[in-house]
C-alpha cells in the first residue's frame, strides 16, 4: 500500500485527524471533492481554526498531499469517512454526502481495507447505509474488508483538548473489525474505549451532545424566568458551581450553534420516531434553545424602550457572530435568526467579528466594524454574543450607551444587562 490512511473530507475532523496520522509517522492522503480546499492545502494555507500554517506545512513535510481522486483509496491500508451530516430541510438527518463518500470507496475498495465511518449519525447508519453500498464492489464486510465506527469528538478551539488526549470510542461490524480499527486508533490517541458493536459508538455521540442540548435548555429557560423573578442566575450557577459532586455548571446563551449540539439530538429523535415514539426532552430542548435569539431580540427591545428608545430605526451592534469564542466557524450561529429578528423589528444592524469579514442575513449584507471599541458609541444598543479574546469588553462596556450581554462575560456596569 502506498499510504497507511486516506480521510476523506478535509474539514474540522479530517484535517486534525491526519495532522496527528502524519505526526505519528504514518503515510497520508487527503480526498475532498472541493478542488479550491484541496488547492488551498497543497499550496500550505489552512481553513481550519485548529489547524496552523506551520501545522500544514509540517504536514506537507511528512508527505502529506490532498487531491480530488479517489484513485488512492486503492492503495490506502485505512480510509476513514469525515464528511458532513447536516439537517434536511425538514429536519431530518442529511446523510447524501456519507452515501457520495461511501460510492467513491467502493468504487476502489480492495480486500484487506479497513473501512471506518466518524461522520455523526443515527445508530444503524454504518451498517444499513454505509455497508450496503461498500458491498456494490463485490466484496464482503467482515470477511474481504473491515467495517468500523469512530464517532469523532473534535471541539474546535478548544486548547486543552484535542484529538491525541481524547479518548476514541470504536465499535466494529465484528470483534475483528473492532480491533483492528483500535490498533489503528491506538497509534493517533492515548486511550481507545472499545464498545460491542456499531450501534452503541454511533449511540455514544448522540448521547453525548443531546446530555449537553438538553442542559443547555434548562438554564436557557431559567434565564426566562430568572429575569422575571429578580434572580441573577449567572451568580446562581456559579453557586451551585461550588458543590463538588452532582452538578456540572451549564451557562444560558442566545441560542446554540456549531455542527453538534443544534443538529446530533434531531438524528437521535429520528431513530426514536421510527419505533413510534417521542422523544420529548429532546425535542423540547430544541424548541427551548430555538427560541432564545428571538428571546434576546425581546430582552433588547425592553431595555430600549427603558431608555425610550424603539428597536425600529436603532443602530445595534452584534459583537461576535460566530458560533463560540474564538473561531471563525459559523455554522448554526444563533447570531443568524437573531439578526433576522431584529430586521424584522427595523432595527438598522452592523457587526463585529475579527474572524468575519463579510456576513449576511438572508441576502442582506450586514455592515462590518473593524474598529468596535471606538464605534459602540455611535450605536444604541450592543450585543455581545460570542466574548472573543480579541475585544476589550471593559473598554467597550464604558464606551457604550447600552450593552446586552449574553455570554455573562462583560462584568458588573450600570450599562450592562445581562441575559
Amino acid at each position: 500500500m502506498s499510504y497507511d490512511l486516506a480521510v476523506v473530507g478535509l474539514g474540522y475532523v479530517g484535517l486534525p485527524l491526519l495532522k496527528e496520522a502524519a505526526a505519528a509517522g504514518l503515510r497520508v492522503i487527503g480526498v475532498d471533492i472541493d478542488a479550491n480546499r484541496v488547492d488551498m492545502l497543497n499550496s500550505g494555507k489552512s481553513y481550519i481554526d485548529d489547524i496552523s500554517k506551520d501545522d500544514l506545512g509540517e504536514m506537507l513535510d511528512a508527505g502529506f498531499r490532498a487531491t480530488t481522486d479517489p484513485a488512492s483509496f486503492a492503495e490506502s491500508a485505512v480510509i476513514i469517512v469525515c464528511v458532513p451530516t447536516p439537517l434536511s430541510d425538514d429536519h431530518g438527518p442529511d446523510l447524501s454526502a456519507v452515501r457520495s463518500a461511501a460510492h467513491m470507496v467502493a468504487a476502489c475498495l480492495t480486500p484487506g481495507t479497513l473501512v471506518v465511518l466518524e461522520s455523526t449519525t443515527y445508530p444503524g447508519t454504518t451498517e444499513e447505509v454505509v455497508r450496503p453500498i461498500l458491498e456494490k464492489s463485490g466484496l464482503t464486510a467482515g470477511r474481504d474488508f473491515s467495517l468500523a465506527y469512530s464517532p469523532e469528538r473534535i471541539d474546535p478551539g478548544n486548547g486543552q483538548f484535542g484529538l491525541r488526549n481524547t479518548p476514541k470510542v470504536v465499535g466494529g461490524l465484528t470483534e475483528s473489525c473492532r480491533d483492528q480499527a483500535a490498533t489503528f486508533y491506538g497509534k493517533l490517541v492515548s486511550r481507545v474505549v472499545p464498545t460491542s458493536g456499531l450501534r452503541e459508538a454511533e449511540m455514544a455521540k448522540l448521547l453525548e451532545n443531546t446530555y449537553r442540548n438538553v442542559n443547555i435548555a434548562l438554564v436557557n429557560e431559567m434565564a426566562i424566568f430568572c429575569e422575571e423573578l429578580g434572580i441573577d442566575l449567572w451568580e446562581t450557577i456559579e453557586a451551585a458551581a461550588t458543590k463538588p459532586f452532582g452538578f456540572h455548571k451549564f451557562l444560558p446563551g442566545p441560542g446554540v450553534g456549531g455542527h453538534c449540539i443544534p443538529v446530533d439530538p434531531s438524528y437521535l429523535s429520528h431513530t426514536v420516531r421510527k419505533l413510534g415514539y417521542t422523544f420529548r426532552l429532546a425535542e423540547t430542548a430544541d424548541e427551548i434553545n430555538g427560541r432564545m435569539p428571538k428571546y434576546v431580540a425581546s430582552r433588547l427591545q425592553r431595555a430600549l424602550n427603558r431608555e425610550r428608545k424603539s428597536v425600529n430605526g436603532a443602530r445595534v451592534m452584534l459583537l461576535g457572530v460566530t458560533y463560540k469564542p474564538d473561531i471563525a466557524d459559523d455554522r448554526e450561529t444563533p447570531a443568524l435568526p437573531l439578526a433576522r429578528e431584529l430586521l424584522s423589528l427595523g432595527a438598522e444592524l452592523c457587526f463585529a467579528d475579527p474572524y468575519v469579514r463579510n456576513w449576511t442575513v438572508d441576502g442582506v449584507s450586514i455592515t462590518p466594524v473593524e474598529a468596535p471599541l471606538y464605534a459602540v458609541h455611535d450605536c444604541d444598543a450592543v450585543v455581545l454574543l460570542q466574548p472573543h479574546s480579541a475585544f476589550d469588553l471593559a473598554a467597550i462596556a464604558r464606551r457604550s450607551r447600552l450593552v446586552l450581554d449574553t455570554s455573562g462575560r462583560m462584568g458588573r456596569y450600570d450599562n450592562v444587562e445581562r441575559l
